[in-house]
């Protein structure tokens, strides 16, 4: 497959982008919300994206829950990872386990959804601390390393029971910056040190225990460590992440349309240097005009990596067939359990 992830307009292919998912580059494609009506219209469009796609494409899509969850009307409601273990609320006190067997449950049912759309994976989790970071808050599951790895770990576990691989992100880590990288160019001042031991801990913890299958670094500069930002950094990705934490997983690039990867260039440039950095697939996003640039402007003859292959989903049943099962049954439970409890 090719080492790009582009995107589509709606809720059916134009004929332009059906020329495009034809094109060898082509690897991957996410979808957003402005791609679901319902999901009749959903499966149709999936359909159509298989057919034209000349590789056995991956088909993605942002869907950790609460705030950032493409799809709603027929899905499950996914609450925001950060009210799964409140750290001070006025509610009743969630234990441990408690929490523990949300997450679970939830990244199962997240992952189990999705599947059965022919979907074949969501990039979650998000393993960012709850920090001063608006555009992460509650995304994250917490504001301490040592539970964002135990509930983290434990939704990743559901996503595999449900047959689907975890992208952790963004790594080494989005949580304390202030600014938005899909507007600006966040700048993390923190000592290697400190973002070693804390931020970074946290990937290092969950891929030792062998849950991560991917990773998606941030558009976020640490200039104690390198002064490119870390997507496009060959000391993030090929020393530290590669050589320090033996990742042999997938690399993805985040949106290389983002405000935080135009300082390294035009989008030849960024997807070329994201990919010598050593991701695997680079995503070109929300800006059709750069997707079609990168399709004509790059050598059709780009070596590909095979991990990304990987990520493939293998078969699931049908979202009738998956309504009808007893682990989706009580997932619905828990799931009325949690909202009953946020309500009190």
């Amino acid at each position: 497959m090719g080492p790009l992830m582009i995107d589509v307009s709606g809720y059916e292919l134009t004929h332009e982008e059906i020329e495009m998912l034809d094109h060898p580059l082509i690897g991957g494609l996410i979808l957003f919300s402005r791609n679901f009506y319902d999901q009749a219209q959903l499966s149709d469009l999936i359909k159509h994206i298989r057919q034209s796609c000349r590789n056995d494409i991956i088909i993605a899509v942002d869907h950790e829950g609460g705030r950032v969850q493409r799809f709603r009307q027929g899905f499950s409601l996914i609450p925001a990872m950060g009210k799964l273990f409140p750290l001070n609320s006025d509610r009743e006190p969630v234990s441990i386990e408690q929490s523990n067997r949300w997450a679970e449950q939830f990244g199962w049912l997240m992952a189990a959804e999705l599947l059965a759309f022919d979907i074949d994976i969501s990039f979650a989790p998000v393993l960012d601390i709850n920090g001063n970071s608006q555009v992460i808050g509650d995304r994250s599951f917490h504001q301490q390393p040592q539970h964002i790895v135990r509930l983290a770990s434990e939704f990743i576990r559901g996503m595999h029971r449900a047959g689907m691989k975890a992208t952790g992100k963004h790594f080494p880590g989005h949580g304390n910056v202030l600014e938005d990288s899909h507007i600006a160019m966040p700048v993390d001042r923190r000592s290697r040190e400190e973002i070693m031991r804390i931020d970074m801990q946290i990937f290092k913890d969950i891929h030792q225990q062998g849950l991560l299958s991917a990773v998606m670094p941030a558009h976020v500069i640490y200039p104690e460590v390198d002064a490119l930002p870390a997507g496009f950094s060959k000391t993030w990705i090929g020393q530290i992440l590669r050589q320090e934490l033996a990742f042999d997983g997938v690399v993805f690039s985040d949106d290389l349309s983002m405000q935080g990867a135009k300082q390294v260039g035009d989008i030849i440039t960024r997807v070329e240097s994201a990919l010598a950095a050593g991701c695997d697939m680079a995503l070109v996003c929300n800006d059709p005009a750069s997707a079609m640039a990168a399709i004509d402007g790059l050598p059709s003859n780009l070596v590909v990596s095979e991990r990304p292959a990987s990520l493939k989903k293998s078969l699931s049943m049908s979202f009738k067939q998956l309504k009808q099962t007893d682990a989706f049954q009580n997932a619905q439970r828990s799931l009325e359990q949690f909202n009953e409890l946020m309500t009190r």
